[in-house]
């Protein structure tokens, strides 16, 4: 099935690109989740202004994604969120969650679908987060959860 995706997936495009994927993937997740539009020809007028957005939001740069991840790798990231005695969290740290954290710290401002986590966080204490900046760059930082 030919999409239209309308956010960046990882391992797949960026916003505006039209890729062939199966089906169910697209019927089942992409598309119900917001991440892509199904293409037509009255599509392509989509694509441009996709393409426009994304000119406006992305780091442009190599050099500017270096910079960027510079002063991420510097902020010292602390969240406090409820958790219960045995230090589980009462449901888990979201990407969003950590975007704000880190502006809050003093960190640059983040688009919380650049954050990657590599399994939900649900118990306090230390643990690592990438920032996909550029296709090319990305930033290792610490995030340290602390009970509220």
């Amino acid at each position: 099935m030919k999409i239209i995706l309308t956010h960046e997936v990882s391992g797949l495009g960026a916003a505006g690109d039209v890729v062939d994927v199966k089906d169910g993937y697209a019927r089942n997740y992409l598309v119900p989740r917001g991440f892509a539009i199904r293409w037509t020809k009255g599509g392509e007028k989509d694509v441009a202004q996709i393409r426009r957005a994304r000119k406006i939001h992305e780091i442009a740069t190599i050099e500017q994604a270096n910079q960027i991840k510079a002063q991420l790798e510097s902020v010292k990231v602390q969240l406090a969120v409820r958790s219960g005695d045995a230090g589980r969290l009462f449901g888990s740290v979201t990407p969003a969650d950590i975007a704000s954290a880190i502006k809050s710290a003093g960190g640059p401002d983040v688009d919380k679908r650049r954050v990657e986590l590599g399994a939900p966080i649900k118990t306090l204490g230390s643990h690592q987060v990438s920032v996909r900046l550029h296709p090319e760059v990305a930033a290792n930082l610490g995030v340290e959860v602390v009970a509220a």
